[in-house]
Order: C-alpha cells, then structure tokens, then sequence
C-alpha cells in the first residue's frame, strides 16, 4: 500500500486535477448521468438481494451467483458511481491521491467480482443441464465455493498494483480512477496484460463455451424427444434470447474497455483524447444496471418477488402460471431418459 501511495502517478494526481478537458456543463451533465445509473443501480441490486433475504424460496443454490453479482454491483456503484457523480460536479476528482487508490482498487476488486460471478452463473447453468461432469449433483457447498473462488480471484488480481506491480491513476476525464493502461513502464505493461486476459478474456470465454454447449444441449434434447416439442421450443427460445442479450450486455459493457486498453498497451504511438477515452470507463460502470434487469429479472422467481417490492406491494402484470426454467425442465426429462 505505501508503493502504491509513492508511484510517479502520485505526483502526477495534482497535474491532472487541473486539466479541465470539458467544459463545465458537460462536468455536469456527466454528473447527472452517473448519479441516475448509481441511484438505479443501488436500488435494482438492494432489490435482489433483500427479496432474496426475505423470501426463503430463492435462497437456493443456483441463485447464490446471481446474488453475489448483485452485490458485486452494489459494491461497484457505490464505490465508483457515487464518487464519479460527485467528482464531477466539482470538475475534479474531490478524494486526494490516497482516495483515487482506494478507488481504482474497489471499483475493480467489485467489477472482476462480477464478471466472474456472470462466468460463474454461464458454468453453473451449464453444469445443471448438460452435467458434463456425470451424476455428480449441483449442491450448495459448489455454489459456496464458486462465489468465493470468484471474489479470491479477483482479489489476487487487484491487489498488485497497491504492492508496485501495476498503477492506478486518473482516468478519463480526469475524475475517476482505475488501472493505469498508459504506462511504458515494463512492469506496468506486463500486469495490464495478465490482468485482462486472465480478468476479461477467460470470464468470456467461459461464458461463450457455456451457453454455446448450454443451447447444443436443449436442441439435442429436443431432437431426441425426452421433452414435448412445444415445450422445447420454448425453452430454447428463452434460453436463446437470454444468452444473446447477456453476452452483448458483457460486450457492450466491458469490450470497449478492454480494446482501448489493449489498443493503447501495443500501439504506444496512437494518441486517443482523454475525452474519447471516458467513454468506454462509463460503459463499463453502466454493467451494473445492465445486470440486475437482464440476470435477475429475467428469472421467473425473483420477477415475482421484485416487482410488487418495488411496486410497494402492487404488481402491474397479472399473475401467471409458474414455468419451469429451462434447466429444471431439461435436467428432469435427462434424468427420466436414463
């Protein structure tokens, strides 16, 4: 941590403090825009995890990683919104050099948290339906430790930068902070590397390999008739629908980070304005509204619960017949195939 308090960027904070690289009502509109995304994100991902705290029918385990992602997303709005949103009201960044530390660390300590929990959610699903591990059962000592493998992991990667392998510094318009993709320093350079491929590319790998198997699955068994034709259909149709908008939610949120910072690791001579380069830091930061209304309610359960919570009690849709996920239905029709 005293590595980290003493970089070169540590000096370079009071320089970037008075760079005004917008004028100061787009300062402002950018305030308004973070402070709606915080307040929306705080409020959908509070949702989850209270109605899962209050109704004993969602604590199952299949549910543990939707819920870690809901924390992770809390954790990452109010430890990255909130003080963007302030921080741009004033025009610069309000939390010192020591506060932009704690920043850059917390914003993706709990970004990597939730990446690995959607990771985690694609393994688990595919886990359930295709049990390419045999007759070994999903239990809730496997959900336990894949939350914690997935805050661990996202531990060991965040933590070098506060020990001197890897920065973090001012980014984008200068009024947030995160990992520093700038740097020519050789150490800088190697940990920007590690970290992206082992934070962005292997979750979404996993994540494609996932729903790819998980829909070969369904359309294997609806081929061979273990389920009603009708039936299958449906289930592939959402099963479908929800991976497509969950991969472009992962790509639209976290891509374009990902590819300036590469861009700008292998191609030191490119020169990208640091106004051009916010916004892909405030794409990522959207992830944690994306999340909630895509991964949780989308699910039947917690929509049942969620909306008259957040209704106070008053629920605009007409109550359905509960359906079956996917999963459950295809992981029966499996089992009575045997």
């Amino acid at each position: 941590v005293t590595s980290a308090l003493s970089s070169p960027c540590a000096s370079l904070y009071l320089v970037g403090m008075e760079e005004q690289l917008l004028p100061r009502g787009g300062y402002i509109a950018l305030s308004v825009i973070m402070a709606g995304v915080s307040v929306m994100a705080i409020i959908l991902n509070a949702t989850v995890i209270a109605v899962t705290l209050r109704h004993r029918q969602l604590q199952q385990p299949l549910n543990y990683a939707l819920v870690n992602l809901a924390v992770a997303d809390l954790g990452a709005a109010l430890c990255g919104g909130v003080p963007a949103a302030l921080s741009n009201a004033l025009g610069y960044h309000a939390g010192g050099w020591a506060g932009c530390v704690l920043e850059g660390f917390s914003v993706a300590l709990f970004g990597i948290a939730a990446l690995c929990s959607i990771a985690l959610i694609a393994v688990e699903r595919l886990l359930v339906v295709a049990k390419p591990l045999g007759g070994i059962r999903f239990r809730r000592i496997h959900a336990v430790l894949g939350v914690a493998l997935s805050w661990l992991w996202s531990l060991l990667w965040n933590m070098p930068p506060l020990f001197g392998w890897g920065e973090y510094e001012l980014e984008g318009v200068r009024t947030s902070c995160g990992p520093n993709w700038r740097s020519r320093d050789p150490s800088t350079v190697s940990y920007i590397i590690c970290y992206f491929l082992l934070c962005f590319a292997v979750p979404f790998a996993m994540i494609v390999v996932s729903y790819s198997w998980l829909i070969w699955t369904i359309r294997q068994v609806a081929r061979v008739g273990c389920v009603r034709r009708g039936a299958a259909a449906k289930a592939e149709s959402k099963v479908t629908w929800m991976v497509v908008a969950m991969v472009l939610a992962f790509l639209a949120s976290w891509l374009p980070y990902a590819t300036l910072a590469f861009t700008v690791v292998f191609d030191p001579q490119i020169k990208i304005s640091s106004v051009v380069a916010m916004i892909p830091v405030y794409m990522a930061k959207s992830s944690t509204i994306y999340n909630p209304l895509i991964y949780i309610f989308m699910n039947k359960q917690f929509q049942r619960y969620a909306i008259p919570f957040l209704l106070c009690g008053k629920n605009p849709w007409p109550p359905e017949e509960e359906e079956s996920e996917a999963p459950t239905v295809l992981s029966s029709n499996r089992k009575a195939s045997v």
